[in-house]
């Protein structure tokens, strides 16, 4: 694939997948997702390969979700080469390769770019990285593994507080609630991720393999749940209601949605 959206590296036994819309703070579109899915298929059929680290271009950001001004420019997010918005199957895919997916994390990490680090198996924080969801103040939401997998994470009531409040978290309060693994200095971030590649290189990948089938197994009936969510979540995005969430982030200003309670 003839990559636009993403970069694709190797560094020894580590793919390295970059999201490169710095300008856009890395949001995706249905390009980006479609070139993503690609990206850890390609890591999955390399054998040479024991994991991939998932990142952003720059320092301001991982990802801040799906790209909401394309939205309002366009009506959607975009599609795939076959007319399909894919993001639940990125989030499946992340989850089914069979090695480990290191979320490198170097900036902002909100919206659905949040779900994408939470998806993947670990996550390590630069000390400038922040985190939180904004679905309801944009009209939209994730129901699947952004909730319900969220909450195993870092328990029920946190969950909550993140979705219903939509805050953001530093990186310490991130590391304190389990929701990242480790924090590191920004400039020492990817060399970090490297270094926990090489340790898994030097582990058994059959071993690695069954181990991560074993954890998805336990949420793995959020699948199900996920595709109901997002049945419900394309209906949703052609809401008046939904429409005033975009716009008023397009706009820079607060969302009124008191005409809809």
């Amino acid at each position: 694939m003839d990559y636009q959206d993403i970069r694709y590296e190797i560094d020894e036994a580590s793919a390295i997948i970059t999201i490169d819309r710095p300008d856009r703070l890395n949001a995706f579109r249905g390009r980006t997702v479609e070139e993503l899915i690609h990206a850890f298929k390609r890591t999955w059929a390399d054998r040479s390969l024991a994991c991939a680290i998932l990142t952003g271009a720059g320092n301001r950001a991982f990802c801040a979700g799906g790209d909401q001004k394309e939205y309002v420019e366009k009506g959607s997010y975009g599609t795939s080469e076959v007319g399909l918005f894919e993001i639940e199957a990125l989030h499946h895919t992340i989850r089914e390769v069979p090695k480990p997916v290191i979320a490198a994390v170097n900036g902002l990490a909100i919206g659905g770019g949040h779900v994408l680090h939470v998806v993947c198996d670990v996550t390590i924080a630069a000390e400038h990285a922040r985190f939180g969801q904004a679905g309801p103040r944009v009209g939209s939401f994730d129901a699947g593994y952004g909730t319900a997998y969220l909450t195993r994470v870092v328990g029920e009531k946190r969950a909550r507080e993140i979705w219903f409040f939509c805050r953001q978290y530093d990186a310490q309060q991130a590391l304190a609630w389990g929701l990242v693994n480790k924090v590191v200095a920004a400039d020492r971030l990817l060399d970090e991720a490297r270094d926990w590649g090489r340790e898994a290189a030097a582990l058994s990948p059959t071993a690695l393999a069954f181990l991560k089938a074993s954890f998805n197994a336990d949420s793995a009936h959020v699948g199900g749940q996920g595709r109901l969510a997002f049945t419900g979540l394309e209906s949703f995005g052609k809401s008046e209601e939904a429409a005033e969430g975009r716009r008023a982030f397009a706009e820079k200003r607060a969302p009124d949605f008191s005409k809809f309670r």
